[in-house]
């Protein structure tokens, strides 16, 4: 239901320094164009987050000690946790920002800071010419991406849901995972290019960087493009959000900021297991070929890019919430596949990958707007950021390594039994946070 208290939150501004998003239920050019920015963003961020994780098998032994490979991919994928682990600190900084002086102005800062560190990762040396300092420079770059990346997905989705018409929420999730999902198999995609072009040796060597070059030039294209995004905020409604006042509002919904954490945390589990720790356990710990490897994350991209647009379609002008039960539903006995993939074989890691990649697609597409629907407008970059970035830190930055170490120690089926047990808290705790506080965006 929305909460006709907090109606005014919900109808996008139409005072001369926004945006007028409605005009009978489509979209403005104005409208559409800012949409292409906050999407490309989301793909950037997907793809150098997924970038990371993918070639965590090459990074590792570049910037730290080459005793053993499996050690050095789990410092990588360590490295990866660390990232996750500074995301509520930039929901918290970022996210009051975003309250009290605009949408806008933090989309352009935090597009900045991801392409301008992931080119750093490019072209810092390895340990072998300036030791430790090379695996310095990479948990630094790491934490000002975890910072970046604590306010893109969550203030993007909600910048995306109040620009556009009411009612099309379904339409609005679909396209911002649609990017997403494109970011993520240009990751896999390009991982796989590079690695059949210039073969295993050469990726060891030098060749992983050339994935994160790319990255950092797509990310100065991207910020070119968020230059004329829509401001969403009015001038009033900035004046009167201090800092205070924001938090106020957020400890008044403390049961939705739970609710978000569980709801992100949840599906962001199940999609670095599946994107990130089942292609690092096939590569490291069961010596798949990596070729192989990439081209099966690549065909997974293509399944989520066709995915996210058709449940968008499908999904537009209908109930968010029956959705979002349905499909987290559907996750808790789906994630038991896994257990599929106990010993090396390429066609084990392919029906693991491929099988779950149905209900991951499910979930990915809806979980960030069903998250904003759980936060009134004046505080929604700071409420959905906070629970965006707790639920990532704590749940999906950890899975993939997660995932390895299980494997390692011969207890794989721990992983899916802790990722059901966290997708039966999110539906709780939504229905517990939509019955105590509504919902202020969707039905």
């Amino acid at each position: 239901m929305l909460d006709t208290q907090t109606a005014d939150n919900v109808v996008p501004p139409t005072d001369t320094t926004t945006s007028s998003p409605q005009k009978n239920g489509k979209f403005t050019p104005e409208v559409r164009k800012g949409l292409l920015g906050l999407g490309l963003g989301n793909a950037l961020e997907w793809y150098d987050w997924m970038v990371f994780g993918l070639l965590s098998a090459f990074i590792g032994p570049n910037f730290f000690p080459n005793t053993d490979p499996l050690s050095a991919t789990l410092n990588a994928l360590a490295v990866f946790a660390v990232g996750f682990a500074f995301r509520p600190l930039g929901g918290i900084l970022l996210g009051t920002l975003a309250d009290r002086i605009g949408r806008r102005r933090v989309m352009l800062l935090s597009i900045m800071l991801m392409a301008g560190t992931t080119l750093i990762i490019a072209v810092t040396p390895s340990y072998a010419t300036i030791g430790p300092a090379a695996g310095i420079i990479l948990v630094v770059c790491r934490i000002l991406q975890g910072i970046s990346t604590g306010i893109e997905a969550p203030l993007s989705t909600s910048h995306a849901v109040e620009l556009a018409p009411e009612g099309r929420e379904g339409y609005v999730a679909g396209i911002m995972s649609f990017y997403v999902n494109i970011g993520i198999l240009l990751a896999s995609l390009i991982s796989f290019l590079c690695s059949l072009v210039l073969g295993g040796a050469a990726m060891s060597e030098w060749g992983w960087r050339v994935p994160f070059i790319i990255g950092a030039l797509f990310g100065f294209v991207v910020l070119y493009l968020r230059r004329s995004l829509p401001e969403t905020l009015k001038q009033e409604e900035m004046a009167t959000n201090t800092p205070r006042a924001v938090w106020k509002g957020v400890r008044k919904h403390w049961l939705s900021v739970l609710a978000i954490i569980f709801v992100v945390g949840a599906a962001q589990a199940y999609n670095y297991a599946w994107n990130v720790g089942l292609p690092s356990a096939a590569r490291s710990g069961f010596k798949e070929d990596p070729t192989a490897v990439f081209a099966l994350t690549t065909i997974l991209g293509v399944v989520l890019v066709i995915g996210s647009w058709v449940i968008g379609k499908l999904a537009d002008g209908r109930a968010m919430s029956k959705w979002f039960l349905i499909t987290r539903i559907l996750a808790i006995p789906s994630v038991f596949l896994m257990l599929m993939y106990v010993q090396p074989g390429i066609g084990g890691f392919a029906a693991v990958l491929l099988g779950g990649s149905i209900v991951l697609v499910l979930n990915m597409t809806l979980y960030n707007v069903v998250s904003s629907s759980l936060m009134p407008k004046n505080i929604r970059g700071t409420g959905v950021a906070l629970g965006y970035g707790i639920g990532v830190a704590l749940f999906g930055g950890t899975a993939s390594y997660m995932l390895v170490w299980f494997q390692s120690l011969n207890i794989t089926w721990v992983f899916p039994v802790y990722v059901a047990v966290l997708s039966i808290l999110s539906i709780v705790f939504y229905l517990a946070a939509r019955r105590s506080n509504g919902i202020f965006v969707g039905k």
